[in-house]
């Protein structure tokens, strides 16, 4: 069978697990490989979830506390006395990397000096990653799709050029033109590798701007990522390009993280612990989006593959690495799949994780490609998560050059950039509620399925819905500027920011909430600010419709809202 995310990357290309890896046998002896090493413990580590500062960044920090999100014992580095007991043994084994979440090292050593590792008392147990060492191919050159497979994607708006449609049908260019291109958002590209990223013309404000937070390449331990294949150089330039005239994307001004996790010379587990590691580094980092056209279903022999029945959202090593990135505050865009007419015909890891965006493959009308990969997940959930364009979708080679390529592959980034953009236009929200908004908003939320899950969603159907008296035109233009606004809408927890007209600051003011029999159930004094958005915490109300009611002096204003 031919190995699946190699498959992805050449459909892409050509057309525009740790349940299984447990008791895995080893290597033959003398020859190295990378294993998966589990730890016992965390006993005695010298590191503290009231010290989060010694192993997560500033901004990593800030993300979660933000969302109210506790750092947990999972979130401490492994023990460094255990990483050095492994060290210490003969045979020079070498810890490439290690898990924070999975409590567990990757090693490259031979068989017999895995005995030793897992002989050790502070090893539970190891399992073996990869099972060849092939030379790295050359990057095949792009196929472009030809004109007529576009179906009426041609660009309609110069600037854009050919990614106008991919743009619009999500409402990223509506986003744009409300001031929202992705500034500030970190987004990390996850994928096989980023050759001419560095000399792209529409690829260049990047480097200009000093929006290249890093990269990191878990492939070859080190950091250069300008190499390998191509499929990373495409899928970035849907969310980066920016040039205008030629090729924009979907947040052309937000910072990038580059990851290559994908060697697509052979298919086994290690990708997927490259993904895990990747996950980690961009949790430490501070990463707000993981954009990942990545999927993992088959390997190569003797590597064991998965079934359908293992995308149940808890048994592939990247599948549980997406949770755990999810549960952090970061949201995870993954691709579907392409198996939709193939035998597999089911979505792949890790787009069958619990609570991450998973993303079909449409065309330019909003129909849905026929080689989008079906839910459900084998537990029964709704997947995909959303849509978006995928198919005769353009992207950038490495020449610079724009073409038209097929694959969720594609409409996994072209959706992270808006996904970007919009939490940048709702920053109190937390990562579930970004994607809540979104699925919620999408075109076939109040009848999903299991082929293009909640439907194409779009930014400023979204936005709306979450501020109602000043919303945004179908041009991204912000509607009744003396109106009072609150997001986010509906809430959960009282927390709620008010967005205040100019008749409103700079002075005292008086807010009331009063329920649907219009009874006051909370009120409280704000001070004077020029500021024109202001938090304010309500308390837990009950479920139910309320109308919050701002006033300064005689001058008054109202919005409804809805408590969940």
């Amino acid at each position: 069978m031919v190995p699946s995310t190699r498959n992805w990357v050449i459909f892409a290309l050509l057309t525009g697990a740790l349940q299984v890896l447990a008791d895995a046998p080893a290597a033959a002896q003398g020859t190295i490989r990378r294993h998966l090493v589990y730890f016992r413990d965390k006993a005695g580590t010298p590191y503290s979830v009231a010290q989060p500062q010694a192993f997560l960044s500033a901004r990593a920090i800030a993300r979660r506390t933000k969302q109210g999100i506790a750092v947990l014992p999972r979130d401490l580095p492994v023990n460094p006395a255990y990483v050095a007991q492994i060290q210490g043994l003969t045979g020079s084994p070498r810890v490439v990397y290690t898990s924070r979440w999975f409590n567990a090292a990757v090693v490259s050593c031979d068989s017999a000096t895995l005995a030793r590792i897992t002989a050790l008392p502070v090893v539970r147990n190891a399992a073996t990653l990869n099972r060849s060492q092939q030379v790295m191919k050359a990057t095949p050159a792009p196929v472009q799709v030809s004109p007529a497979a576009a179906r009426g994607t041609l660009a309609t708006r110069a600037q854009y050029g050919p990614a106008y449609r991919q743009d619009v049908q999500i409402g990223a260019t509506a986003m744009h033109d409300a001031g929202f291109r992705g500034d500030g958002m970190h987004i990390a590209v996850f994928d096989a590798g980023f050759p001419g990223v560095n000399q792209i013309p529409a690829l260049q404000p990047v480097y200009q701007e000093n929006r290249l937070a890093a990269t990191r390449n878990f492939v070859d331990d080190n950091k250069s990522v300008y190499l390998r294949n191509s499929h990373g150089t495409n899928c970035l330039s849907a969310i980066a390009g920016n040039q205008a005239g030629f090729y924009i994307g979907t947040a052309p001004k937000a910072t990038f993280h580059l990851c290559i996790t994908e060697d697509i010379n052979s298919e086994h587990p290690i990708e997927e612990a490259n993904w895990l590691a990747a996950a980690e580094y961009a949790d430490s980092a501070g990463v707000d989006v993981i954009s990942s056209s990545l999927g993992y279903t088959t390997f190569d022999a003797p590597s064991t593959s998965y079934t359908y029945a293992d995308m149940n959202g808890r048994t592939a090593i990247s599948t549980r690495a997406a949770t755990f990135a999810a549960r952090v505050g970061m949201v995870v865009v993954s691709a579907a799949g392409n198996e939709g007419v193939n035998p597999w015909h089911y979505i792949s890891a890790p787009a069958d994780a619990d609570s991450i965006i998973s993303v079909a493959a449409v065309d330019s009308f909003g129909i849905r490609a026929s080689f989008s990969s079906y839910g459900p997940s084998a537990d029964g959930r709704i997947k995909p998560t959303l849509a978006a364009m995928g198919l005769a979708a353009a992207v950038l080679a490495p020449n610079g050059a724009a073409f038209r390529g097929n694959g969720t592959s594609y409409a996994c980034p072209v959706l992270a950039g808006m996904v970007a953009g919009f939490w940048q236009a709702n920053p109190t929200l937390t990562a579930q509620q970004v994607i809540a908004a979104l699925r919620s908003t999408a075109s076939l939320a109040a009848n999903p399925n299991n082929s293009l899950g909640y439907g194409i969603p779009n930014f400023v159907t979204a936005y709306n819905a979450l501020h109602p008296t000043a919303p945004l035109s179908a041009t991204g233009q912000r509607g009744a500027p003396d109106a009072l606004a609150l997001f986010p809408n509906p809430t959960g927890d009282g927390a709620l920011t008010l967005v205040l007209p100019e008749a409103l600051r700079d002075q005292p003011l008086r807010l009331r909430v009063l329920d649907a029999r219009g009874a006051v159930v909370a009120q409280q004094q704000l001070g004077a600010t020029s500021a024109s958005e202001v938090a304010v915490q309500l308390g837990r109300l009950a479920k139910g419709a309320y109308t919050c009611e701002v006033s300064a002096g005689a001058t008054r204003r109202t919005v409804k809202f809805v408590q969940q």
